[in-house]
Formats: C-alpha cells, structure tokens, sequence
C-alpha cells in the first residue's frame, strides 16, 4: 500500500491523525467544488459547444473505477455505427496507448483542451466523441453524461481529496445521465448493497452493473499469451500503479496465485533503476500487471524476462438496456447531422 493508500484508508492511529489534519483542506475543496458546480448549473461559468456530439465516461474519485476499459469499450461500440473518437487529457502519458490497444479503429486524441481536441478528432472524420474522465470538466457540452461508481471503493468511507479520494460527493451521481457502478474483486451481494445506495442517491437515473473480469495473461512485447490457468498456485510479482491496487491483487489471488504486490500511486512514473529492480525481485515468479501499467513497464524492461499483463473481459450484468438507449441517442445525433 502506498504512502497516500495509507492516508486514506489506514486504520492505524497514525493514519487516523492524518486524515484528521487534511480536513480542513477537505472541507476547503469540498466547498470549491460545489460553489464550481453551482457556477456551471447557473450558467455564470460558460460551457463550449463541441464540435461533434459528444457522450462524457467519468467517475466520483481519482481512479479505480475501471472508467478506461469501460470507455474504450462504449467507443467501440459506438464506433461499429458511426466513426469514434476518445478524447482525453492525456494525463501521465498511458491511458492514450492503452485506448489504442483496447479500442482499435478507434481514434484517440490526447490534449488538456478538449474543445480543441473535438476539433481536431472532427478534422480527422470522427462523427461522435467519447469524452473519458470528463464528469467534472464541464467546460464542454455534452449529450450524456456516464459515471462510473467502484463497488470496491464504496465499501469504504466517502472522504473528499485530500483526506481521501472523492472528487465529488455520492449525491452528484444525480447529474447524470447514466450511472454504472463497476465490480471487480467486489461479491455479488457487495455489488447489490452498493446498488441500493446508489440508487438511493440516483433520484431516478439509469442505473447499470459492470463486472470487469480476468481474461487472459499477455506478454506484452510480442503475441504470446497464458490462460489464466497458469496462474493457479503460481508465485507472483503484482505491480500496480493504478487506483485500486488491492483490487489487483484479489483478482489474480482468486484465480489461485500466490501474491506479492508491489503497488504505487496511480499514475506514477517508473524510474529505469525501479524497474530493474522489479524485474529482478520477480527472478523466481511471474511478473504480472495491468495493460495500464505494461505501457509504461515494457520499454524499461529487461527483455530476457517476460513481463506479462492480466488483460479484462467487461462484462454487462445489469442495465444493458440503458447504455443501448444513450447509444441510440448518439448515433441518432450523427444520423440528424448527415441528414442536414
């Protein structure tokens, strides 16, 4: 668990006193926050007609919620009917080269404005735009907006940045137009408590359940691939830098393997003497991560050692019908604007 997990969900003293000291900066965002979103909901702050139509993925926290396969996977269906673009801030220089791995076909345009990138996403033929990681970024219109809601992470207590990792309150879920909450090591009557709460908030919103579950180990420097099968009483090296790390680690300990996680904070960057170091540390198990991760892994990596990632199957199990509904919606904009 890295430094920040520790913060935010430590049960120790130490981490207690902690969170008790960023409060204040809690409350302080906290009120930033709604007084921005106030500004928006009357208007005082503008927002920017996009350029195409565009259907915002984005979620309550900084990560863990499965919010780039879930996008990755809603632009490719989107895009067997209209051409489909990501548009992303590109933040911490992976999640555009994952989107292009997880969504082929697709294009995917990285810029921290994103007026311009629809613009240039526009340039290139897209008809619609799938915005990821936009339910706060609100400078841009939007057909719909999708939030995404992490069982895992609802099990633990709703603290606001910095004491904890919530942008937004649960209640915000009420400004969109779909909410899904997501599961990955969460149980089925987890996810069914999670659901009751959410819809609780929802004040009549769609609501969807997506499961993300393992699909098969890839080795990311070639075609190579390993069923999970492999995995069973196997030693493994996890590395995770990403929201939900423990997420991670439940996963392949589920599928039988014997764990060591060696997680770090969301988005971090690898150092090439801390990736050797990880390579070496992993000599007598399997080096496993997630395809996020191996982006920035495998250029760093020793090559004589294979580094394989634990790729995901999206699996709907509940609400199907909505995101089918917000799909229509889309491809109907793209239908009127030809037509015009």
């Amino acid at each position: 668990m890295s430094f920040v997990e520790r913060v935010w969900f430590g049960a120790d003293p130490a981490a207690g006193a902690l969170r008790a000291a960023l409060w204040p900066l809690s409350a302080t965002f906290g009120a930033i926050a709604a007084t921005r979103r106030a500004l928006y909901a009357s208007r005082v702050l503008r927002t920017h007609q996009a350029a195409l139509p565009c259907i915002s993925v984005g979620n309550l926290t900084v990560g863990g919620t499965g919010k780039t396969p879930f996008a990755a996977w809603l632009a490719t269906k989107l895009n067997a009917r209209a051409r489909t673009a990501i548009v992303l801030r590109g933040y911490g220089g992976d999640e555009a080269e994952v989107h292009r791995r997880l969504a082929p076909g697709v294009g995917v345009v990285a810029l921290a404005d994103r007026v311009v990138a629809v613009h240039m996403a526009k340039a290139a033929n897209a008809q619609l735009v799938v915005l990821d990681d936009a339910f706060q970024h609100r400078r841009i219109s939007r057909v719909a907006d999708i939030v995404l809601v992490s069982a895992e992470q609802m099990a633990r207590p709703v603290r606001l940045l910095p004491s904890g990792p919530w942008r937004e309150p649960l209640e915000s879920v009420r400004r969109a137009d779909l909410i899904v909450v997501t599961a990955k090591s969460a149980s089925p009557a987890e996810v069914h408590n999670v659901l009751r709460a959410v819809v609780a908030e929802a004040s009549g919103a769609p609501v969807a359940v997506v499961r993300l579950t393992p699909g098969k180990l890839e080795r990311y420097d070639s075609k190579e691939t390993l069923a999970t099968e492999r995995l069973s009483g196997a030693k493994v090296l996890a590395i995770a830098a990403i929201g939900e790390p423990d997420a991670f680690r439940r996963q392949l300990e589920a599928l039988g393997a014997r764990v060591s996680l060696r997680a770090f904070r969301d988005h971090h960057a690898f150092a090439a003497d801390e990736v050797r170091a990880l390579a070496e540390s992993a000599s007598d198990s399997l080096a496993v991560c997630t395809l996020k991760d191996a982006v920035k892994l495998a250029p760093l990596w020793p090559p004589s050692r294979a580094l394989w990632y634990l790729s995901q199957h999206l699996v709907i199990e509940q609400g199907g019908e909505h995101i089918d509904r917000l799909c229509a919606r889309m491809w109907e904009r793209v239908s009127n604007a030809n037509a015009g």
